[in-house]
C-alpha cells in the first residue's frame, strides 16, 4: 500500500508550480553592458532571461522595441546595433519585470504568460491572480505625448552616466542631458527619441 501512495504523492508535487517564498529572495542580475566595436553588448542575456523565467526571444523583442534598434541573440549574450549605457538597461529591464513577470496582487514573481481570447495575460501561480499585460501603457502613451521631438521643457537630473551626462528618470523613460548635475534645473529641447532613450540639446 506504500508505494502507490508514495507515487501518487510524486505525482501530486510534480504538477505543482514551486514559488518563492518571499519577494525579496527574487534578485534580477545586474545587466553586464561593454562597448565592442559599433555595437553594444548584453554578456549576461541568457542568465536574465532564465531568472526571469521568459522565453529569450520575447525579452529581446522587447530590448529591441525600447532602445529603437536591431541586434541579435548571440549565444548567451545579445547584441545591440549602437552604443548604449547600462543604465538603459537597467530601466528597460525594470520596465520589463514591472510589465511582464511581477504579479500585481502577491508582488511574487511566480508567473506565466498565458493567451486568453487573444489577450496576453500575466497568470500568477502563487496567489492565483491574473492581468493582461502592459497595464500601464495608458500612462506611457499620456507621457509620451509630452516627450516628442521638438519639445523644450525643464527637467532636473537624478544621477550622472558612466560619460558624465545627467539622466532624467521619466516612467519608463531615460533622458540624457549633457553638462548638467544631478539637481541642477535646466532647459532642454528634445532632439530624438529611440524606443525610451531620449536626447536632448541644452536651450539658453
Amino acid at each position: 500500500m506504500t508505494a502507490p501512495y508514495e507515487e501518487l504523492l510524486k505525482k501530486a508535487y510534480a504538477n505543482i508550480t514551486e514559488t518563492s517564498t518571499t519577494h525579496e529572495r527574487f534578485t534580477i542580475p545586474t545587466p553586464r553592458v561593454f562597448i565592442e566595436g559599433k555595437t553594444t553588448v548584453l554578456d549576461n542575456f541568457a542568465e536574465i532571461a532564465s531568472t526571469l523565467r521568459r522565453d529569450p526571444d520575447h525579452l529581446m523583442k522587447h530590448l529591441l522595441g525600447e532602445l529603437g534598434t536591431a541586434g541579435k541573440i548571440d549565444g548567451a549574450r545579445a547584441v545591440f546595433s549602437g552604443k548604449f549605457e547600462q543604465e538603459q538597461f537597467n530601466s528597460i529591464i525594470k520596465g520589463y519585470v514591472d510589465d511582464y513577470v511581477i504579479c500585481s496582487e502577491c508582488g511574487k514573481p511566480d508567473t506565466r504568460l498565458v493567451k486568453d481570447a487573444r489577450i496576453l495575460m500575466l497568470r500568477c501561480d502563487a496567489c492565483g491572480g491574473h492581468r493582461p499585460v502592459r497595464k500601464r501603457r495608458a500612462t506611457v502613451e499620456a507621457e509620451s505625448h509630452r516627450l516628442s521631438e521638438g519639445a523644450v521643457l525643464d527637467v532636473t537630473p537624478q544621477f550622472l552616466s558612466k560619460r558624465g551626462d545627467g539622466v532624467v528618470k521619466m516612467d519608463r523613460y531615460t533622458m540624457y542631458v549633457a553638462n548638467a548635475k544631478p539637481g541642477q534645473t535646466v532647459r532642454v529641447r528634445i532632439t530624438r527619441i529611440a524606443g525610451s532613450i531620449v536626447f536632448t540639446e541644452r536651450v539658453g
